[in-house]
């Protein structure tokens, strides 16, 4: 089974930026499509970015979008998510996660699909 554990959330003023950082241990990280979710008191996670096995095929949320990038690395077993031009409703707990998936290229973007979650860093980005 995979763990999780997330780093580098913190509080910034809007339009700074953060990367968090998502360390994989337990083995065959390769072999998991990734994630990254966040989730504020009161609502539902909800999908942020998803990067495929092996890198190659992305995609993010519509807020999002421009502003963020996933990336991993296979053979450090971690994935990143790069945030720029923060606002202050990019607020909430971040979550990274992992899902099995088949095909190298699959990528994941419900809940569901993804069944180990590390522990969430809290992101505060303050106008």
């Amino acid at each position: 089974q995979i763990q999780l554990r997330e780093s580098g959330g913190g509080s910034v003023q809007a339009g700074g930026s953060l990367t968090l950082s998502c360390a994989a241990s337990g083995g065959g990280f390769s072999l998991y499509a990734m994630g990254w979710f966040r989730q504020v008191p009161g609502k539902e996670r909800e999908f942020v970015a998803t990067v495929s096995r092996n890198g190659d095929i992305t995609d993010y949320a519509d807020s999002v979008k421009g502003r963020f990038t996933i990336s991993r690395d296979n053979a450090k077993n971690s994935v990143d998510l790069q945030m720029n031009d923060l606002k202050p409703e990019d607020t909430a707990i971040y979550y990274c996660a992992a899902g099995r998936a088949g095909s190298i290229l699959t990528i994941l973007i419900v809940t569901s699909a993804y069944h180990s979650w590390g522990q969430g860093t809290q992101v505060t980005v303050s106008s």
